[in-house]
């Protein structure tokens, strides 16, 4: 089984490095042929050195100064005809979906079955490239798109099978959850905590996907677009960040035992469809209270198996990663 890698940011290198140090579980025909950039990358049809790969890059080296580096593309993927596997992590492009959209699209069409972390094309075009994926027998595997190595995906689909979920609950930003818990614990404002978030590489230097609330929002409607087979309009959506919370609101929250959370909550019973994301105030008895740090949840209530929940999954490049190990071992 021959793998293609696009996209080499962390969770690309952190995804390399699983291949090597979790070998054990992965069949000795398993071989990785591709790691693409937009620039150029490195192919070899005998499959790449992991471990040369790995030592390389751990040692800050560009790859892109890789002895094999060329300006191989995308496209020679589809001439060559030699890979079972696309691993796609190209950035996310909430706009239009591309070049992810392209990418996977292409692959499906090529009898490619495709792993992807990148929510873009996932949100925008899921119906379409599962039904394309669906009529070539092949697998998408998206677990990573809905809040990195929690299992949102596979819990909402997999572990409720008989069931109907008629709610979705989610605390699904690490970052925003973060900020809000710090702000308490240390007892600073918003901006400061933003500040300590982004010292510490938990927010990105323009943090608005996660503080205006947007990265909840496509995670919350991706699980919406997959459990419940529905389409819609994202840019109609009722989205709120947390740009706006007042510390002294927080610690007033804190002394009554509860706390502020931004959450997402969808839900489609009898053909009504609600989506809100916004800061919400919750107790102790709520499924989420304890989703703390970087830590996400989400919490499912259904017909049937009554109500779960799945909490963890830390923000981090190799969490990230391990979501698509996950996939590409479900896929063996």
């Amino acid at each position: 089984m021959n793998i293609a890698l696009i996209g080499f940011g962390e969770v690309g290198k952190s995804f390399v490095k699983l291949l090597q140090i979790k070998k054990h579980l992965l069949p000795k025909n398993i071989k990785l042929k591709y790691i693409i950039k937009s620039n150029g990358g490195i192919y070899n049809k005998e499959g790449l050195n992991i471990d040369e790969i790995v030592k390389y890059t751990s040692s800050n080296n560009s790859i892109e100064k890789y002895p094999l580096w060329s300006n191989i593309t995308f496209k020679d993927i589809l001439k060559n005809k030699d890979v079972d596997i696309l691993i796609e992590l190209t950035t996310t492009n909430i706009i239009n979906g591309q070049p992810g959209y392209t990418h996977i699209k292409s692959a499906l069409e090529n009898n490619i079955n495709v792993i992807t972390g990148n929510k873009g094309p996932i949100l925008l075009y899921y119906n379409e490239l599962k039904n394309i994926a669906n009529k070539n027998n092949l697998h998408l595997k998206i677990g990573c798109t809905t809040g990195g190595a929690l299992p949102s995906i596979n819990m909402g689909t997999i572990d409720v099978l008989g069931a109907q979920i008629t709610e979705i609950i989610g605390v699904l930003n690490g970052t925003t959850n973060f900020i809000l818990g710090e702000m308490v614990k240390a007892n600073i404002t918003y901006k400061e905590a933003l500040k300590r978030a982004q010292s510490l590489k938990i927010a990105e230097k323009d943090p608005s996907l996660d503080v205006l609330g947007i990265d909840t929002a496509i995670k919350m409607a991706i699980l919406s677009k997959v459990i419940w087979d529905i389409d819609f309009d994202f840019q109609k959506l009722n989205i709120k960040g947390i740009t706006d919370i007042k510390l002294n609101n927080l610690l007033l929250e804190n002394f009554s035992g509860k706390k502020t959370k931004l959450i997402g909550r969808a839900f489609y019973l009898n053909g009504n469809f609600e989506f809100e994301v916004g800061p919400m105030v919750i107790d102790k008895d709520h499924p989420l209270y304890f989703v703390d740090g970087k830590n996400k949840g989400v919490y499912y209530k259904t017909d049937i198996l009554g109500d779960m929940t799945v909490i963890g999954g830390a923000s981090s490049p190799l969490n990230a990663a391990a979501a698509i190990f996950r996939d590409l071992l479900y896929i063996i």
